[in-house]
């Protein structure tokens, strides 16, 4: 069985669950390629009385997380790493009955009312900020291996050569320039926004924190034109951060339409000293780099399955890759990413990013009652793309191990 999306699980098809104090042999394969790290998850039917999993290699127990999905099925997920091409590995599963208490690490999320921090082996990795942002959601701060800063700090801090520009550019952040006529991208005072509603749930484990939460979207007048479902899983791992972020969007009353225009989507503004173009302070020794090949400057409006944006921070190279789902519209998607900073991934602005697409060329509209959903993830990382690998951790993603269950 094997994953046709890294977001979310395929379900094992024909498999049962063992009865009380039975297991299940599982092998875990690499036919095609190596694998560094990367997360295995599959679906198996749960008992009743399902409380989590147990996995064993041989005598050794195995770091595992389990979640109960809702559909009579359960997920499954854990971290391998050093898998070679050709190489299979063997584990014993079993159900428990008692359910764990909560790690003292790991990946835990923390819920305050509406916001979530996010700590990483007592480590602050991320908040998502539901109040204090004018009209939109958002995480910040954001934090690489060793507590170094990975997004801009203006709006939300006034930190040492940054730029005073875009001040809509928070952190890490979702919205779009033209949603059923309403602009979410911007903060001006005709803007709309994108509200939490609740947050629907959390967990924590020593694979990766995960929480759901919805979202309305509210036009400037108050009226709402689109709902959300987020859900975002973020992982322990070893030689980075990775943070999976799955949005479904739909709007009940009436089609949903996206307009085409630059001004979206999924965005992160970089840290000043990762830039390509330096700023008046003279920060900014970064580079740009896709999946086709593409570089710096090159790379606005043009497709790529992934890009990376990496440059010194602190003294050391570090930088962020998205890579957007194959499974998302238009993919590979078009890339709103500029030199000075802003690292987005927007599947809409056909027009702006020309040159001779006509005007509308990137509308998209949903029609009432259905849904579309993207999904994308993101990871921070040592080093240049080249470095960290983003090419082979593209592949690992959307070729990942083969998984058996018996």
């Amino acid at each position: 069985m094997r994953l046709a999306a890294w977001i979310g699980a395929a379900v094992m098809a024909g498999v049962s669950a063992p009865g009380a104090g039975q297991g299940n042999e599982v092998r875990v394969s690499a036919p095609n390629r190596d694998y560094a790290e990367v997360p295995v998850r599959f679906q198996i039917d749960a008992p009743k009385d399902f409380a989590g999993v147990a996995l064993m290699k041989g005598s050794v127990p195995v770091p595992v997380q389990s979640r109960l999905l809702g559909t009579g099925k359960a997920e499954v997920c854990w971290i391998e790493r050093g898998l070679k091409k050709g190489e299979t590995r063997t584990y014993r599963m079993a159900f428990e009955k008692v359910g764990r208490p909560a790690p003292p690490s790991g990946v835990i999320v923390d819920r305050s009312g509406l916001n979530l921090d996010i700590r990483i082996d007592n480590q602050l990795f991320t908040r998502y900020d539901s109040t204090t942002g004018p009209n939109k959601p958002y995480f910040y701060p954001i934090f690489a291996q060793g507590g170094k800063r990975m997004a801009r700090g203006y709006p939300l801090e006034n930190l040492p050569k940054e730029e005073k520009d875009h001040p809509h550019h928070r952190g890490l952040w979702f919205t779009h320039g033209e949603v059923n006529g309403a602009d979410f991208w911007s903060e001006g005072p005709k803007a709309g926004k994108t509200v939490t509603t609740k947050v629907e749930a959390t967990q924590s484990g020593p694979i990766y924190g995960y929480f759901r939460t919805t979202t309305d979207w509210l036009a400037q007048d108050g009226k709402k034109v689109a709902e959300d479902t987020r859900e975002v899983t973020i992982y322990a791992l070893a030689e980075g951060r990775m943070l999976d972020l799955s949005v479904t969007m739909k709007h009940k009353d009436g089609p949903l339409h996206f307009g085409d225009t630059k001004e979206g989507s999924l965005g992160i503004r970089v840290p000043e000293s990762m830039r390509v173009k330096p700023n008046s302070d003279g920060a900014g020794q970064g580079h740009i780099v896709t999946s086709a090949g593409l570089k710096d400057a090159a790379t606005w409006g043009k497709k790529a399955e992934w890009v990376d944006y990496y440059g010194p921070v602190d003294g050391e190279t570090l930088g962020i890759a998205i890579l957007d789902d194959p499974g998302n519209l238009r993919h590979p998607t078009t890339w709103h990413v500029r030199d000075y900073g802003l690292f987005a991934a927007n599947p809409f602005g056909l027009h702006d990013f020309g040159p001779g697409v006509p005007a509308g060329a990137g509308d998209h509209t949903v029609a009432a009652g259905g849904a579309i959903t993207f999904k994308y993830r993101i990871y921070l990382h040592k080093g240049t793309a080249e470095e960290a690998g983003i090419a082979k951790l593209w592949a690992a993603s959307i070729d990942p191990p083969m998984v058996e269950l018996r």
